[in-house]
C-alpha cells in the first residue's frame, strides 16, 4: 500500500512538472537561484490579458518590485481643471528586497550598474482603482549592463498611484502632487539573447 501511494505521488509530481515545461514555464523546475542575486526569481512570464500580450520572439528576463511615487501637476485642461501626470520616482527591488534600481521620468528604468532603458506605451489593462496595467516598447539604452538588451516591459500588479479625482482647481494651477503605488516591473529580452 505504501508503494502504491509513494508511486501515486511521484507521478503526480512529475506529471505537473511535464505540463509546466509543455506549457513553457519552468519555475518548479528551475536551478537554484543564488541567494547574492538582486533580481526576483521565476522563469515563468506572468498572466496578462491579451491587449498586453508581449510579442512571440521575446522572453521573460527579469523582474523587480518598485515602491515610490506617481508625480502629477495640477492644470488647466480643455474641460476644466485636473491631475496631469508628470514622472515617476520608485527604487527597484530585486530578490529578497535587495535594491536594484531606480525608475523615474522618460520613463527610464535604471539598473545598479548604471545602463538604462527608456520605454514608451503601447497598451494599458484598467486596474482600478490602481494606476493601469501597462505594456511598454524599448525606445533607447545607454551604458552596458542589466537593462542593454530590454525590449519589453510590463508593469503589473499595481497598488495606488492614482491620481486624485478632485483637488485640483484655478487656485491650485501649477502645484504637484506626489501619490505613493507599487508595481512589478517585468523585463523582456530577444529569446537567443544571454
Amino acid at each position: 500500500m505504501k508503494t502504491s501511494k509513494l508511486r501515486n505521488a511521484s507521478w503526480a509530481t512529475m506529471s505537473s512538472a511535464a505540463m509546466m515545461l509543455f506549457a513553457g514555464c519552468t519555475n518548479a523546475v528551475a536551478d537554484a537561484v543564488d541567494d547574492s542575486s538582486d533580481e526576483l526569481t521565476s522563469a515563468c512570464p506572468p498572466h496578462v490579458p491579451p491587449a498586453l500580450a508581449v510579442p512571440a520572439g521575446n522572453k521573460l528576463a527579469f523582474s523587480y518590485d518598485a515602491i515610490g511615487v506617481q508625480i502629477y501637476g495640477c492644470d488647466a485642461t480643455a474641460t476644466g481643471y485636473g491631475w496631469i501626470f508628470r514622472a515617476p520616482e520608485a527604487n527597484l527591488y530585486g530578490h529578497k528586497g535587495k535594491p536594484a534600481g531606480t525608475h523615474y521620468a522618460g520613463p527610464t528604468w535604471q539598473a545598479k550598474d548604471g545602463s538604462t532603458v527608456v520605454a514608451a506605451k503601447l497598451a494599458e489593462y484598467p486596474a482600478d482603482p490602481a494606476i493601469p496595467w501597462l505594456l511598454l516598447g524599448a525606445t533607447s539604452h545607454a551604458g552596458h549592463g542589466r537593462m542593454t538588451d530590454v525590449t519589453f516591459i510590463h508593469r503589473l500588479e499595481t497598488a495606488g498611484g492614482k491620481a486624485p479625482a478632485n483637488g485640483c482647481d484655478a487656485t491650485h494651477v501649477g502645484e504637484t502632487l506626489r501619490v505613493d503605488y507599487t508595481a512589478t516591473y517585468y523585463f523582456y529580452e530577444a529569446r537567443g539573447k544571454k
